[in-house]
């Protein structure tokens, strides 16, 4: 705890002071233009990884950045509910979904029994199962290969809700695709005409 203590204290001596100006416009409201899907991983942060001020980005963290299929009905949506608002209360201009290199969560869900003594975890990962399905006949890295898998996947469930597609058709919200590399620090982006991630330079 002393550890979370000492890093508040640091952003309060140098942090807050640079963006105290930032932060009193932001009390007001925020008017984030991303979306950003990402792992909860914490070793892929999306705001270190795009260099983000606060506000920037709206950012939606969960096991392996899943997105659900849209649903509707009783039950807790946390991950869907958080998409609506940004999109809809929020009003952001693009979604990305970003993977990650080395995800426990696709490793669990390419090995059902990385998962088996973990609460929630093993119905959460099985909406991957179209992912690992697609990935089965791999020739090389099937761990590599699952994860942009699962970010394609996350796109296409994303145009499964309605608010989306709509906006998508309209212009007025792009989706985009992206995957990190922890130990090389390099990021992919998903080519929408090839359907393959390339290497930003």
């Amino acid at each position: 705890m002393e550890r979370l203590i000492e890093g508040y204290r640091q952003f309060r001596k140098t942090g807050w002071p640079r963006e105290r100006a930032l932060y009193e416009e932001l009390a007001n409201g925020q008017s984030p233009e991303y979306l950003i899907i990402s792992c909860c991983d914490s070793r892929a942060d999306p705001a270190l990884i795009f260099n983000a001020r606060p506000g920037e980005l709206f950012v939606l963290r969960n096991v392996a950045n899943i997105v659900p299929p849209f649903e509707q009905g009783n039950g807790y949506h946390g991950t869907s509910s958080a998409i609506a608002f940004a999109v809809l209360q929020l009003k952001v201009r693009s979604v990305v979904v970003m993977g990650h290199a080395t995800c426990g969560g696709i490793a669990a869900a390419l090995d059902r029994k990385v998962a088996a003594q973990t609460p929630f975890l093993s119905e959460w990962i099985s909406l991957l199962e179209p992912a690992v399905a697609r990935c089965a006949h791999e020739d090389g890295d099937r761990h590599t290969a699952t994860e942009r898998e699962g970010v394609r996947l996350s796109l296409e469930r994303l145009m499964s809700f309605p608010f989306i597609a709509e906006r998508v058709q309209k212009g007025l919200l792009k989706l985009e695709g992206a995957r990190f590399g922890i130990a090389n620090g390099q990021l992919e982006w998903l080519d929408k005409e090839s359907g393959e991630f390339r290497r930003v330079e």
